[in-house]
């Protein structure tokens, strides 16, 4: 399952530091951060739930960029 979310990042550097780390969050299959568009493309893993991986996703994002926002 995809799903796009909508983002607040300050710049384009942060916004890669974001998209490694929510790669690496359990249950995250692939993620794209598009800065220009600040939409977050996430691919889940097969049998993931969407709402508790993004929390962790969130959680992730602001041990690199505090101050981030994802609206999920």
């Amino acid at each position: 399952m995809k799903k796009t979310y909508s983002i607040e990042v300050d710049c384009a550097n942060c916004a890669s530091k974001m998209e490694d780390a929510a790669k690496k969050t359990t249950g995250v299959a692939d993620c794209n951060i598009n800065f220009m568009t600040l939409k977050m493309k996430v691919e889940f893993e097969e049998g993931a739930d969407p709402s508790s991986v993004m929390e962790n996703v969130l959680k992730n994002c602001r041990k690199v960029e505090s101050d981030c926002e994802i609206d999920f």
